[in-house]
Order: structure tokens, then C-alpha cells, then sequence
């Protein structure tokens, strides 16, 4: 696992190894929130133990965290099952899960946002190259600021109102 104490502010990520660490290691880095912009919650990514631990430990330390999610394709997670989603239904005070309204699914990048200064990013949610940036408020923002917008044209769906359980 990255230490994001001992990593460069900006990293350079192209296999899935990196990107998982990168992850983990910003997820850390959050004290308030967590922002995540998915295709389909990657399992490969957001239902390993290491992910899922930093998460439970943000919003169990600290009653104000919050996790907001917007998945682009919430169809395979449903079927595949994942257990962040498991969380999710456990813990609805803390993580909140939304469907990409329609008008915003050709968006192709994915990416991990914690509190407004560090960052994972990937231009294509298809490929595993991308960038971390543990400390760079100005980038972080603009996602952040994408996401919102994306956030408030986006409400739960079924789907999602069935995961929640």
C-alpha cells in the first residue's frame, strides 16, 4: 500500500496495481468526504478489504463524513453483487449512491476525490493509466465541481433505491 506520506504529490499510474494503491492511499488522505465517479463501482478498485476499511474507518471516526457515489452503469454491480454496496445499505447515514442521469453517461473518465485537495484520475474508466495527486487543491476542485453538477441533475433510481435495501 502507497504511504502517502513517503509518495510524490503527483504520481503517473498505468496498472491496475497502482491504481488500487493510489486509491487506498487517498481514501486516507479524507477527513470529511469521499467523491467517487464510477462506471460500475470497480470491483477491482472500491470492493477490495484495504479500500473498504479506510472507508468504514472515515465514517465510523467522524459523524460529519459523508461518501457520495455516482455510478455511470449500475446494471453489473446489482448483478455481480459488490460490498461496498453492502456497506452502503448498512451505513445510509454516511454513503450516498447515485445513477448518472442520462444527459452525463458519454462522460468517460472515472475518478476518487477525498475532502477537496487529493485526487485519483483516469481520462478513460476503460484503462488503468491515470494520475494521483495527493495535494493539489485547484485540480481536485474542478472535478469536484463537475461532480456536483452531475449530482444535483442526478437522482436514486430503482436500482439504486434496491440496493439501499
Amino acid at each position: 500500500m502507497i504511504n502517502p506520506q513517503v509518495v510524490e504529490s503527483r504520481s503517473v499510474l498505468t496498472t491496475l496495481d497502482e491504481v488500487r494503491n493510489a486509491s487506498v492511499a487517498v481514501a486516507s488522505i479524507a477527513r470529511r468526504s469521499l467523491t467517487i465517479y464510477t462506471p460500475d463501482l470497480e470491483p477491482q478498485l472500491y470492493d477490495t478489504h484495504a479500500f473498504l476499511e479506510v472507508v468504514k474507518r472515515l465514517v465510523l471516526a467522524r459523524s460529519y463524513a459523508r461518501v457520495r457515489v455516482l455510478i455511470g452503469e449500475p446494471t453489473r454491480t446489482i448483478r455481480e453483487g459488490n460490498r461496498f454496496l453492502a456497506m452502503g445499505r448498512r451505513l445510509t447515514s454516511y454513503i450516498d449512491l447515485r445513477n448518472v442521469h442520462a444527459d452525463y453517461r458519454n462522460y468517460a473518465a472515472a475518478f476518487l476525490i477525498a475532502d477537496d485537495r487529493a485526487l485519483v484520475y483516469r481520462l478513460q474508466a476503460s484503462r488503468w493509466d491515470g494520475i494521483a495527486e495527493l495535494n493539489d487543491t485547484a485540480v481536485a476542485r474542478h472535478y469536484l465541481s463537475y461532480f456536483d453538477e452531475v449530482w444535483q441533475a442526478s437522482e436514486p433510481e430503482p436500482e439504486v433505491r434496491m440496493m439501499r435495501g
